[in-house]
């Protein structure tokens, strides 16, 4: 069992001078992410795909912090070329990043391909992430103690990553392709802090999962598939046995503000399994802690989205 944790918004210190980036923050965990940062002072910067759903997030964000600043930065992680815009645009009005709340993702979806023909979950749940902290690491870096945070998932515990299929042509399963690029977002998060940690840099890299919280994500693989009973099927599991998304942003906000927190660490809900609670420190499955698998993980990354990291590879242990 978890640690029993007393943690809550009223917990987030204020933030005033920072700047955060808050990937899929039109909905769900990332909106609720984004609205308290906002409410603590920060200027929140909301990654959205659709300028639309951003507009109407911001009006949302600013309802409930009304002096904060909040900018819709179009962003769609499925392709690299807006990833690539997205950090450039960012860089160029803000010096300085934060704080980095990689939220956005996928979730149980059908074999689909990126614009750039990744496998859509690891599309957007690992390399769009991976690229888009790496083209934003010059920011990260400018800042006096930025976070990384990185939001994971229960179900990276049945993920094996298969790097002869990351593409899903040889053979496909949804939730083990899911579970593949939650493991990957771990991997991916705890790889950062010890090359981030080599270079002696003030960054902190931390990964958060929401445990069972109700949102949109589990309608998306059913949507695309027009399977309505299946569709039907999730809201009633939501109603019945969810948490809510302002609850399963806790641990997002957790990893990204308490002064206890540091690199390497992974947060979670402190209730039974992880499925509901307040936000403490929890472990990942072995194999997200694995070096060997995160240096190979991170070498194809680099390979197949063209972002190189300015960071030393850390020494074997």
């Amino acid at each position: 069992m978890p640690q029993r944790s007393s943690w809550s918004v009223d917990d987030v210190p204020d933030l005033h001078g920072r700047t955060a980036l808050v990937t899929g923050a039109t909905k769900g965990i990332g909106l609720e992410t984004a609205k308290v940062l906002a409410s603590r002072g920060a200027v929140v910067l909301l990654g959205a795909r659709s300028r639309i759903r951003g507009a109407a997030a911001q009006a949302q964000v600013r309802g409930q912090a009304p002096r904060a600043e909040v900018i819709v930065v179009p962003l769609d992680l499925a392709d690299l070329a807006s990833v690539e815009q997205a950090a450039a645009l960012i860089a160029e009005e803000h010096p300085k990043l934060d704080i980095l709340c990689n939220n956005a993702g996928v979730m149980g979806t059908p074999l689909r391909h990126t614009d750039d023909g990744f496998e859509l979950q690891f599309g957007t749940n690992h390399l769009g992430h991976f690229a888009l902290t790496g083209r934003l690491l010059p920011q990260l870096v400018a800042a006096p103690a930025a976070r990384v945070v990185t939001v994971a998932s229960q179900n990276h515990r049945m993920g094996r990553l298969d790097l002869d299929n990351l593409d899903g042509r040889a053979g496909y399963r949804r939730w083990r392709a899911y579970g593949q690029s939650k493991l990957a977002n771990l991997l991916f998060a705890f790889e950062l802090h010890r090359r981030a940690q080599a270079g002696s840099l003030g960054l902190t890299s931390v990964a958060a999962h929401p445990g069972y919280a109700g949102t949109d994500l589990q309608r998306v693989g059913p949507r695309m598939e027009q399977a309505r009973t299946r569709e039907r099927a999730v809201m009633v599991a939501n109603r019945l046995f969810s948490q809510s998304p302002h609850a399963g942003a806790l641990p997002s906000l957790y990893a990204a503000t308490a002064p206890d927190v540091e690199g390497g660490d992974y947060v979670g809900p402190d209730g039974p399994a992880e499925v509901w609670g307040r936000p403490t420190k929890v472990s990942a499955a072995r194999q997200a802690y694995d070096r060997e698998l995160a240096r190979q993980l991170w070498d194809v990354s680099e390979e197949l989205t063209g972002v190189r990291f300015d960071l030393p590879v850390p020494a074997a242990s």
